[in-house]
């Protein structure tokens, strides 16, 4: 707050007292008061209007130069008045009553929204759950009947059912941690159960299915973990070359301090522009648009999960010739299951 745009801010107010100050001489003037009296009064008037103008500023200065300072540092602007003290000046009060309101308000708003954003959220948990049933009967169906009925029928059902996975990851994605359950898992167990799952896939495009992986055990949740490498094998499934050779290989390299996991395809690959996008919403590459519809939301939805189990993952391609994913998986002395 700087003292001469406050100056100018109370410009009329200092106009009047001087306009009522000359009155006041003038009138001291015609009753022949002595000179001495005066300018005793005119310095008594400008060294109390001094005071008077300085206190009131210093006063609003510390407060709105603390509320600005407040405001810039913090990410969550709506919070500044946590860290406010009330002021002393009457206009000061008003504000902060004001804020305090709106504060108010919009917490309200906000637990509203909340409420009914868990609403919606537990209702479309249940509708995933209800519709589970009958894609369920359906697999079943053509798994029996497949000899009548055509192949088709079986990639369209295995796609609602992938769709409709990601839908329930990514409602779920918000409130991870009361999902999950982190311990020892086995991640060559966990890889069979995504390869049975694509096994249809897997054989009707010919790709060659190459697991590299021992008895290594990684600190994850299995269900969480089945559904990002299937995420990211049906997108290798999706995306590959019309050439003879057509491979996808799952390796493990362990080092000292974390255990990768190598997910490689030798598909038609991400132009380099790409790369850096492919975990961003709803972000569908060149590539992709030129073969197939997609939602861009796998991958964002496979980031987002291991972001909440603490793994990492990265992506490295070349157009054309393969991608490999890693996901990595941190070491934890301190965390060890009794036997």
């Amino acid at each position: 707050m700087k003292f001469g745009k406050y100056l100018v801010d109370k410009y009329i107010e200092i106009l009047i007292a001087c306009f009522g100050f000359i009155i006041v001489i003038m009138m001291l003037l015609a009753f022949k008061t002595s000179s001495q009296v005066i300018i005793a009064l005119i310095v008594v008037f400008f060294l109390f209007s001094l005071i008077i103008i300085l206190t009131n500023y210093l006063k609003r200065r510390n407060f709105y130069n603390n509320l600005i300072a407040n405001v810039k540092k913090l990410d969550k602007k709506y919070l500044v008045l946590e860290m406010l003290q009330e002021p002393t000046f009457y206009d000061g009060e008003i504000l902060y009553q004001v804020l305090y309101d709106i504060n108010k308000s919009m917490n309200e708003n906000v637990k509203d929204l909340e409420i009914s954003l868990n609403d919606f959220k537990e209702y479309i948990e249940l509708w995933i759950h209800e519709i589970k049933l009958p894609i369920s009967s359906l697999t079943l169906m053509n798994h029996n009947n497949k000899n009548k009925i055509d192949k088709r029928y079986e990639e369209q059902i295995n796609k609602i059912d992938n769709y409709v996975d990601q839908i329930l990851y990514f409602v779920r994605s918000e409130n991870a941690e009361k999902d999950y359950l982190i311990k020892e898992n086995n991640l060559k167990k966990i890889i069979n159960n995504v390869a049975l799952k694509n096994k249809n896939d897997l054989l009707e495009n010919n790709i060659n299915f190459v697991v590299e992986v021992g008895s290594e055990i990684v600190l994850t949740d299995s269900k969480w973990l089945e559904f990002i490498i299937n995420q990211i094998i049906s997108n290798s499934i999706k995306y590959t070359r019309n050439n003879k050779d057509k491979v996808i290989k799952i390796y493990v390299e362990e080092l000292p301090r974390q255990i990768d996991l190598h997910i490689y395809d030798n598909g038609i690959g991400i132009p380099a522009k790409d790369i850096k996008r492919v975990f961003d919403k709803t972000f569908t590459g060149e590539n992709v648009r030129n073969r197939s519809k997609s939602t861009g939301m796998g991958l964002y939805i496979v980031k987002k999960l291991c972001d909440k189990l603490g793994h990492k993952i990265s992506i490295e391609s070349v157009v054309n010739e393969y991608t490999e994913v890693k996901i990595s998986f941190s070491k934890n002395d301190f965390y060890k299951i009794n036997d």
